[in-house]
């Protein structure tokens, strides 16, 4: 059901580097390959500059769609850490008193693995009720705390609000935003449209994702809910008035008429 009484949020989240969490911790930390509903509502509460104790009850409601207007390619990157104090580094141990126990024999040396994605671009609609979403808006263009693409290192490129639209259903909304990919993706591109991958919160949806987060609290720790997705394919125009195909098949003929085994007699 839509009305006058929704509206959506359209953001776009590109960076050099993005990272949106998932269930991995400690040493080996990866990203899913498409912006989590967690790291998204992250961004917001920022932008209204709300401290990790603040209630996220208002934002949890948002319906969220996502689309992928440039998928990107995976990171791998590899960290060293030691203690500042030249201490050896804590063991997964714990003594009676339940404290973490140092290494033995100490180490003063390990090694982290964290994952993102590069060059990646993304779409996001949020739908909700009209005046939270508008002073969303309004946050987003004037952001309390800095804006961050899931983890603090990688700052958004660009605007990221793309404005308000009309309630609507969001897979409608993720037709209608213009393409986002950067310049030369779109130079690739050789059609009229392109197909872009997307994710739609929806009740009757046929996966769950696992990430809607409780609270931010570093005393407590998040714990993540579901909700459920559907996963769909959209057709956004690409700028092109005309198929590149014709090109590419005149040059495929031109390849067709060179028989190098003429060559050896055959």
């Amino acid at each position: 059901m839509t009305g006058t009484d929704h509206a959506v949020l359209v953001l776009r989240l590109a960076a050099p580097l993005q990272s949106w969490g998932g269930p991995s911790r400690y040493n080996r930390r990866e990203t899913r390959p498409q912006p989590t509903k967690s790291g998204i509502l992250g961004l917001l509460a920022a932008a209204e500059g709300r401290n990790r104790e603040t209630s996220l009850t208002d934002l949890v409601g948002l319906h969220l769609g996502v689309r992928v207007d440039q998928p990107g390619t995976l990171l791998r990157d590899y960290h060293t850490y030691s203690d500042y104090r030249g201490l050896p580094l804590l063991s997964a141990k714990a003594n009676t008193k339940g404290q973490q126990t140092r290494t033995t024999p100490p180490k003063y040396t390990g090694v982290t693995q964290r994952f993102y994605l590069q060059d990646a671009v993304f779409v996001a609609a949020l739908r909700g009720p009209k005046t939270l979403i508008q002073s969303l808006e309004e946050a987003v263009r004037n952001p309390v705390f800095p804006l961050s693409l899931g983890r603090r290192s990688c700052p958004p490129t660009g605007p990221v609000s793309l404005g308000l639209r009309a309630d609507a259903p969001l897979e409608d909304i993720l037709k209608e935003v213009p393409w986002q990919a950067g310049s030369h993706r779109r130079r690739q591109a050789r059609d009229a449209t392109v197909s872009l991958e997307a994710t739609v919160e929806d009740p009757a949806g046929d996966q769950l994702a696992v990430d809607v987060p409780d609270t931010y609290d570093l005393k407590t720790g998040t714990r993540f809910g579901r909700r459920a997705v559907r996963h769909l394919w959209v057709s956004v125009p690409t700028g092109r008035t005309q198929s590149a195909h014709p090109a590419a098949d005149t040059a495929t003929t031109r390849q067709s008429d060179h028989d190098p085994f003429a060559l050896l007699g055959w």
